[in-house]
């Protein structure tokens, strides 16, 4: 978990995932289904959730989203 300096990378943390734990970032993807191009991508700390970072994938012309389990709730929050 640490450098060649021996330090840490405080944007890095680590998470638990059923019996597995990780430590790093995490990359959310916003690609458009049709064409299989990116339109938007930012990253987080592994311990960050991703419903955190849904607002932030999409760009607002979207007919409609398909999204992993991570984002489910979505729908609920006012920001979205």
């Amino acid at each position: 978990t640490k450098n060649k300096t021996g330090e840490r990378d405080p944007e890095m943390h680590q998470t638990k995932k059923g019996n597995q734990w990780h430590f790093g970032m995490k990359a959310h993807i916003g690609v458009d289904a049709r064409t299989g191009l990116t339109h938007s991508f930012t990253t987080t700390a592994a311990n960050e959730h991703d419903l955190n970072q849904a607002d932030q994938l999409l760009h607002g012309e979207e007919a409609f989203i398909l999204a992993d389990a991570g984002y489910r709730g979505a729908e609920k929050r006012d920001e979205l």
